[in-house]
């Protein structure tokens, strides 16, 4: 059985996060889809809200597993569920450069957790790059596109799912 692991803030989930987790759905037996905190981060949605969103985005995904991930290296919380892969995506050249070098890391990681005993796979990194128009979108993007111009919704509406919007134009 082969077990995803797909980590981000989600502040707020775009339909590029949404490809991304339908096509790791597609992959893997099972995607639990981790929702980080760091501490240095302002968020708009506050990790229970961000997780709801995934919930009520995914629900037509019965294998996705929406939940908290918080500190710890993300492989051990890999290692710690039995995940086999780690989903990333990659929007950019610049991402995969990013994301080429804590794969590196995330296997020394790894390593030295089995070596001290941490049961598990260590998980492979899996990357997937989404459809052009889906990869030019980011949540910090989204972010700051709310409530600037009185048209802003119906920007906004193309680039996030329809429970993501309803929140946003809440708090916009």
């Amino acid at each position: 059985m082969r077990t995803g692991l797909y980590a981000g803030s989600f502040d707020p989930l775009t339909n590029g996060h949404l490809w991304t987790i339908e096509s790791g759905a597609a992959l893997f037996s099972r995607l639990f889809v981790a929702v980080g905190i760091n501490p240095t981060k302002k968020y708009t949605f506050e990790t229970r809200e961000r997780i709801a969103m995934i919930e009520e985005t995914a629900a037509h995904l019965p294998n996705v597993t929406a939940i908290e991930f918080s500190g710890r290296y993300l492989v051990h919380f890999a290692m710690e569920l039995g995940a086999t892969h780690i989903l990333r995506g990659i929007r950019t050249p610049l991402d995969f450069q990013e994301e080429m070098t804590i794969r590196h890391v995330n296997d020394d990681i790894g390593e030295l957790a089995r070596a001290r005993g941490l049961d598990g796979p260590i998980p492979t990194t899996v990357y997937l790059i989404p459809p052009r128009p889906l990869a030019e979108v980011s949540s910090s993007l989204v972010k700051g596109l709310v409530g600037g111009d009185p048209g802003w919704r119906e920007i906004v509406s193309k680039y996030v799912p329809a429970p993501v919007f309803a929140r946003l134009s809440r708090a916009g």
